[in-house]
């Protein structure tokens, strides 16, 4: 991502009322990292490096401990549960569902923490951090509802907030184990 390209996200972004702080620092960005054990994909890593984007539904990175990143890093897990407890959401991978509502959420929760992390964006949407290269999808995920709400970053940015993309947008989603397959689910 070039400067200008960064630039004019942070510009779109502006007129759509989202703040900015300054850019995170390479110990920041480790920070993170080792907090949670992953690497933020390049392309996100130098959007964060650039501008830090602030408001109720981006997370603070500068903060990762916060108790809203926590929140967040634990939604695909938690909402995943919910829809076992109450939907009746299973997976046949899974196996038989155990009659124990707790172990049938420790089953969803370990597939979960064995899937690609997935790095909070915005809100409900996600960037998994594996691969760790630019092009990654951006998932929504709400529930067992997982849809890809962007083909990459750019093509993203330009579906929820209207910022320009110049790039190509892929013909296909890059695939991603465990999330793709959801998302399959849902098509």
């Amino acid at each position: 991502m070039s400067p200008a390209y960064l630039e004019s996200i942070v510009r779109a972004l502006r007129e759509r009322g989202v703040e900015f702080a300054t850019g995170l620092s390479a110990s920041q960005i480790d920070t993170a990292e080792a907090e949670y054990g992953f690497r933020f994909p390049p392309d996100l890593r130098a959007l964060l490096e650039h501008a830090l984007p602030l408001g109720e539904r981006f997370p603070d990175w500068r903060s990762p401990g916060s108790e809203f990143v926590q929140d967040r890093l634990a939604w695909p897990a938690d909402s995943m549960c919910f829809d076992i407890a109450h939907n009746t959401f299973w997976l046949p991978a899974w196996g038989p569902k155990p009659d124990s509502m707790k172990d049938a959420q420790a089953v969803a929760r370990k597939a979960v923490r064995a899937a690609p992390f997935m790095i909070p964006v915005y809100g409900h949407r996600y960037l998994p951090a594996v691969p760790c290269q630019v092009g990654n999808p951006v998932f929504s995920v709400y529930q067992t509802d997982i849809i890809y709400y962007g083909l990459d970053l750019p093509s993203y940015l330009f579906a929820e907030f209207g910022v320009p993309n110049p790039f190509q947008v892929p013909d296909l989603p890059r695939e991603i184990e465990f999330w793709s397959e959801l998302e399959r689910l849902n098509g």
